[in-house]
């Protein structure tokens, strides 16, 4: 028998190798013979720059950076065994949890360290960029980022406006003169794991804000200002960005790579899927076991698990996902292809203590999974099947 294990990461608890470790070890438990392949994932969010360095054979490069409130950080991104190809996720230097709950503050954090991540793989020769764009603290539409890489954005009376996402309703030109010019031959893309446009009902900020600190009174602040900078954009060069799928991703970080780095916009696990060769390596696969930290209705929407099971469905294998927790609407999952979800949680505990025990938990529940998976398909073969089904992959019958 042979399972494909391909999870993401259990947030703020275990990397996405670490999930995929822990249920190997349930697995081995049922039974040591069968074949299990470990392809840790990522949507674009936290663990695409480990999944994709170590799918590619590349290495990190840590550095010093300011988090999204300016303040000096040690942060992180990959380069891909090729060399030439860095991976960036945002989160490493602007994201939410770099923040305590206090300090969290659309108006004013800034993406300016995710363009000084940029601007240190330009200069170790990296033209090739896939940025993860999950995670985010901000709302500024990406000018942060475009002010560590040069672009200046000045208000009615030629002074140049501060940081965040308040600042954006006083811009009224942007200067690109001053941009670095190797932009130009490189060639970036954005790693989406939502499909929000940048402004709206549906917008970074209505659906996102509040998460980051945001007030209702914020949000509507915030969502003007993305708003007006989206019309400075179409004004200066002609490009529409406000209702594009994904521009929102990041507090408008999607719209922001569009217009200042000419970036294409991709769902994260596609790209992932494509680099990890999940295809290919679940040929052959009895079972293929997801996961992440929270599964709910949304993870239709690009999450890690979602296009897993639609890889693996393409393929005609059974995928079972599991999650720390189980949120509204998971059940509307089994519609889509889903063949079973289960929460990891086996007893009334913490957050906490959930996080602390996840790597048993996990172990626990892949365990009873694939015996029930067994069992189910013993069953099932009990009276019409000639050869036990354990014989056919390779566990001698008894007697």
């Amino acid at each position: 028998m042979k399972i494909v294990i391909a999870p993401d990461s259990f947030k703020g608890s275990l990397s996405a190798l670490d999930v995929a470790k822990s249920i190997q070890r349930g697995i081995r438990k049922v039974e040591a013979a069968i074949e299990t392949i470990l392809v840790p994932m990522a949507d674009g969010g936290e663990g695409t720059v480990q999944s994709l360095t170590n799918a590619s054979g590349g290495e990190l490069v840590e550095l010093t950076v300011h988090d999204p409130l300016f303040r000096k950080i040690r942060s992180f991104y990959g380069i891909m065994g090729d060399g030439v190809t860095a991976v960036i996720e945002m989160a490493a230097a602007s994201g939410l949890t770099l923040l305590s709950p206090s300090e969290r503050n659309p108006l004013k954090t800034t993406t300016f360290g995710t363009g000084e991540l940029i601007l240190d793989a330009m200069n170790r020769g990296c033209r090739n960029f896939i940025i993860g764009l999950g995670g985010s603290a901000t709302n500024d539409g990406g000018c942060g980022m475009a002010r560590a890489l040069g672009v200046k954005f000045f208000d009615d009376e030629g002074k140049e406006t501060g940081p965040g996402g308040g600042e954006l309703s006083k811009i009224r030109t942007i200067d690109f003169s001053g941009t670095d010019q190797r932009i130009k031959n490189s060639v970036f893309t954005a790693a989406c794991d939502v499909d929000n446009p940048l402004c709206g009902a549906n917008g970074a900020s209505a659906v996102y804000g509040p998460q980051k600190g945001a007030s209702q009174k914020d949000v509507i602040t915030l969502d003007t200002g993305l708003q007006h900078f989206a019309e400075i954009i179409k004004g200066q060069l002609n490009i529409e960005i406000k209702e594009v799928s994904g521009a929102g991703a990041a507090g408008g970080l999607g719209a922001g790579m569009m217009v200042f780095l000419n970036a294409g916009l991709e769902r994260g696990i596609s790209i992932v899927t494509r680099i990890t060769r999940l295809a290919e390596k679940m040929t052959g696969a009895d079972l293929v076991i997801t996961g992440e930290g929270r599964i709910d209705f949304q993870t239709a929407f690009g999450k890690t698990p979602f296009g897993v099971m639609q890889t693996a469905k393409a393929k005609n294998i059974p995928t079972i996902a599991l999650a720390g927790t189980l949120g509204e609407g998971y059940q509307s999952l089994y519609e889509k292809g889903f063949d079973g979800i289960f929460s990891i949680i086996d007893q009334p505990m913490s957050l906490q203590e959930a996080i602390w025990n996840a790597s048993e938990l996990l172990e626990n529940t892949a365990e009873n999974v694939v015996r029930l998976w067994l069992n189910k398909d013993l069953y099932e073969h009990t009276n019409s099947a000639p050869t036990p089904l354990l014989t056919k992959r390779g566990v001698p019958p008894a007697g």
